[in-house]
């Protein structure tokens, strides 16, 4: 994820509606966490980021008790516009371009009704496809002590 920020300045002309003016400040973390959950809500995602990102994320998700929204995000925010990168896992069986083209809508959806910003791109990156049933137990890894 970039350090950049978002700058989104509103004015009002003369304090137009008895509103001040001033800047709003949108940063990456912001766009990237809308773009992950809008991601997230499509059918046929099964999860986001690639394999250590999300062994990684597992267990951080586990101690902190939470999901990390912005794993398998990337985003570049400019002034007035922003640029998505998405790593994810679809589940087997999902025709992965109708996918891809819902997230792209969802994610549009949400960050420009949500921050105003104009999304210019959004890169899709299928990392792998979830086949149901072969993730491992997790029952019986906590009963394993030593490997």
């Amino acid at each position: 994820m970039t350090t950049a920020t978002a700058e989104k300045t509103t004015t009002s002309a003369s304090g137009r509606n008895g509103r001040p003016s001033g800047k709003t400040t949108i940063a990456d973390s912001v766009v990237a966490t809308i773009a992950g959950i809008a991601t997230r809500e499509v059918e046929g995602v099964y999860a986001m980021g690639g394999g250590p990102s999300r062994a990684v994320g597992a267990v951080r998700d586990r101690v902190a008790r939470g999901a990390d929204h912005t794993r398998g995000v990337k985003v570049e925010v400019g002034e007035k516009e922003a640029a998505v990168d998405l790593d994810i896992v679809v589940l087997y069986g999902t025709e992965i371009a109708d996918a891809a083209d819902d997230i792209r809508s969802s994610v549009t959806n949400a960050v420009e009704r949500m921050t105003g910003l104009d999304v210019v791109e959004i890169n899709i990156n299928v990392r792998d496809v979830h086949v149901p049933g072969e993730e491992p137990d997790e029952d019986e890894d906590e009963n394993v002590r030593v490997r």
